[in-house]
């Protein structure tokens, strides 16, 4: 087990989507900055907070789905955020014990709260690095240096609500292709995006109160979701909303949620 630390300060003098993403859930480690900006999203778009469990159900469901019925062992989750118990590591390895894990994020308070993303079984590995997603070659060696993960074993990517965080002058499909590239045949993405297909005056708000907080945001078509797959093999169902993905797509009072409340495209491609 092991963290790669920068001794980067916290930046608590304006939002972080990570930190907004923790109060979405009902977490505790965001700070009063992160509160006000998640309370306007909000105001445009109440679904935010079920948006947010969905995403993390769907994460639940593909790390299954992958361990189960493709024989995944290894794990890369980039865009971590603040631990959130069960974390990938404890899902894959509820499966499959000697899962190994490595997560990457690039907010020093995800770092603060590594020691949650490393509590490891015994048969099992997981490891922790500070890294920026649009720096992928510096991600990559970072992750390699942790030698946790075995590249000669397929890996499954994860990139759950991170490239809406992207915006095009980072090239997202460019960053993408650059972290499957060194993964093995049998490899998989598994990711979610926001998309404004569903409601476009909602989630152009949305995007537009991101931005102005200071946290850009690119919300994509299902087209331009899809070609973030290019060259993989889609399993079922392909990219769907993700609260339908390998789900019912019914709430806890057994009604059917609109796709438009959720908004969150999903899909899990396999590398040739």
């Amino acid at each position: 087990m092991s963290a790669r630390q920068t001794g980067r300060d916290l930046d608590t003098s304006r939002p972080h989507s990570a930190r907004m993403y923790d109060y979405f859930l009902g977490g505790k480690d965001h700070f009063e900055v992160d509160k006000d900006a998640a309370l306007v999203a909000a105001e445009a778009h109440p679904g935010l907070y079920l948006t947010a469990r969905e995403n993390r159900a769907f994460m639940h469901r593909a790390t299954k789905v992958l361990a189960q019925e493709h024989g995944i062992r290894q794990w890369l989750d980039i865009g971590t955020g603040i631990p959130t118990e069960p974390n990938l590591h404890q899902v894959a390895q509820s499966v499959v014990p000697e899962a190994r894990v490595v997560y990457a994020d690039n907010d020093p308070l995800v770092l603060k709260y590594a020691e949650r993303l490393m509590r490891s079984t015994a048969q099992g590995r997981t490891a922790y690095v500070e890294a920026d997603a649009t720096d992928p070659d510096a991600l990559m060696s970072a992750v390699e240096e942790a030698g946790v993960l075995d590249f000669t074993r397929p890996i499954a990517l994860s990139l759950n609500a991170l490239m809406h965080f992207i915006t095009e002058p980072n090239d997202p499909y460019a960053i993408v292709r650059r972290l499957l590239d060194p993964l093995p045949a049998g490899s998989a993405l598994a990711m979610n995006h926001c998309t404004p297909d569903f409601d476009p005056p909602t989630w152009n708000q949305v995007a537009e109160v991101y931005t102005k907080s200071g946290t850009p945001v690119h919300f994509r078509s299902h087209t331009d979701v899809a070609r973030f797959f290019d060259g993989l093999d889609l399993i079922a169902p392909g990219i769907i909303c993700c609260h339908r993905w390998r789900a019912t797509g019914l709430g806890a009072d057994g009604g059917e949620i609109p796709d438009a409340q959720i908004s969150l495209l999903a899909g899990v491609g396999i590398k040739r």
